[in-house]
């Protein structure tokens, strides 16, 4: 089952000058794999992924998540089906470092109001132990190494049980170490738990480890295998 369609997606920005930044893009996404979306610099992966994001509406084409078409709706809509669906990493954690880990995660789930917060606890306190930080949970984010922070930030997108992680260079600020110890979490989120995983990389370990990549040049997908 397609969890995300693309079709025909044309991009442009206006400013200095009018300048074509996506070409023709259209494809599929299932549910529960992990994709890598690569190309060089200005290649236009960061602007895809925040158009799939449903944050910017300003494109020709047609983009449908769950089967609902993002084109056309209104703001308050989007941000609803973002609250709701759609979990953010990104290359830096933006965890508030006077907050401890446990409310950091707690955070998006106590703003949407969908369950207790006894119940949002037990749930986030299970996301730091599928996540390995579970003994990090009551200090405060600060005080964390920065692979750490990204654990934390991944399981924070987790708590709202969202349809798509999406990430903007996760494992980016990480070393190799830490870079592989992530990518493995969200190998793990989508061969186990059915969760599915976008992310932009330059790192082509990762992205050939991915079950899908999403290449683009100069605009246009090179190859989506």
């Amino acid at each position: 089952m397609n969890l995300i369609e693309v079709r025909n997606i044309n991009k442009y920005f206006q400013q200095p000058a009018k300048m074509q930044v996506l070409s023709d893009v259209s494809f599929d996404i299932e549910k529960g794999k992990l994709i890598s979306i690569t190309g060089k610099s200005g290649s236009g992966k960061s602007t895809l992924l925040y158009l799939l994001s449903t944050m910017d509406t300003d494109f020709e084409g047609s983009i449908r998540i769950n089967q609902d078409e993002m084109k056309g709706k209104s703001n308050p809509w989007l941000a609803d089906f973002r609250n709701h669906h759609i979990g953010f990493v990104f290359q830096f954690h933006y965890l508030l470092p006077e907050f401890t880990v446990l409310k950091n995660v707690m955070l998006p789930a106590l703003k949407l109001a969908k369950y207790s917060r006894e119940e949002t606890e037990h749930h986030a306190i299970d996301l730091l132990k599928l996540l390995g930080v579970e003994d990090q949970a009551h200090k405060r984010a600060s005080l964390l190494s920065g692979g750490q922070q990204q654990r934390v930030a991944i399981a924070r997108a987790l708590i709202n049980e969202p349809l798509i992680i999406m990430g903007d260079e996760p494992t980016g600020n990480l070393d190799s170490y830490n870079s592989a110890v992530v990518f493995d979490l969200f190998k793990k989120l989508s061969a186990e738990k059915g969760q599915t995983v976008l992310m932009v990389t330059h790192d082509e370990d990762i992205a050939g480890r991915s079950d899908q990549t999403i290449h683009l040049v100069d605009g246009k997908i090179d190859h989506a295998n």
